[in-house]
């Protein structure tokens, strides 16, 4: 009887990992499809157009006139920021994933599928 309480124990221990590996890394995918979004809108403004235009920028709150030449060099500035920002949360989100994998291994773990959680790497036949 002790040991199926230490081993249910043990379980539930183990699915708190699970849950919150998923979790974590499903945060970080959610932070990449916001950078990427907002990376991919910068660059349909940097398109080339005229220095003398007049565009409209966001500076505290505060709308404010400016000219293409003006606002450009901030929005490149900010377009490559946030290049780097995407990379680092690549890489933050590889490494999470690699650190999942390990756990895995080292728990000895193996996946239940149910029709609420599917095997992963497996394809419905549609039928």
């Amino acid at each position: 009887m002790a040991q199926s309480q230490i081993s249910a124990k043990k379980q539930q221990e183990l699915q708190q990992q699970y849950t919150t590996y998923k979790n974590n890394l499903q945060q970080l995918a959610e932070k990449i499809g916001n950078v990427e979004q907002e990376t991919e809108e910068h660059k349909y403004v940097i398109a080339p157009l005229p220095d003398d235009r007049k565009c409209f920028r966001m500076v505290n709150g505060v709308l404010v006139e400016r000219t293409v030449k003006d606002v450009m060099p901030a929005l490149q500035t900010n377009s490559d920021g946030l290049r780097k920002v995407l990379d680092e949360l690549v890489k933050q989100y590889k490494r999470q994933q690699d650190e999942m994998e390990k756990w895995k291994v080292r728990s000895n773990l193996i996946l239940a599928c149910t029709s609420i959680m599917p095997c992963p790497n497996t394809r419905s036949s549609g039928i």
